[in-house]
């Protein structure tokens, strides 16, 4: 493999330097949601804020296996807790992240069924 010897341009090195700091910013976030409980968790919220009991009822999970998760969402900053009474009520972080985990969430309509085999193949 050939590769240039001509020096970056200052512009093209700030650019890949942005690209690098967002890549390390967002790595942990993404692992965050690599696991599917906390994604299933993230999709729900972002339908609407909801209590750790609805998730638990959402979800089926035990309170304090939706906690655990929540608290590796909150550590990512994806996830904000407002207090309501003596529960808290889960929220995605930004607006900004709202549309991008509804999006998520509709790409699993376009994935193959459960039996590996693609809508089109049936």
């Amino acid at each position: 493999m050939e590769t240039s010897s001509a020096p970056m341009s200052v512009s093209a090195t700030a650019a890949l330097l942005r690209e690098q700091n967002a890549a390390r910013v967002l790595t942990p976030k993404l692992r965050a949601l690599a696991d599917e409980t906390r994604l299933t968790l993230m999709l729900l919220i972002a339908e609407r804020s909801r209590t750790v009991k609805e998730l638990q009822e959402a979800t089926g999970l035990s309170q304090t296996l939706v906690s655990h998760h929540l608290g590796l969402l909150r550590e990512q900053e994806l996830v904000e807790a407002v207090a309501e009474g003596r529960s808290n009520r889960y929220t995605v972080c930004c607006s900004a992240l709202t549309e991008p985990v509804r999006l998520l969430s509709s790409l699993a309509g376009l994935a193959p069924n459960a039996t590996g085999h693609s809508p089109a193949a049936s």
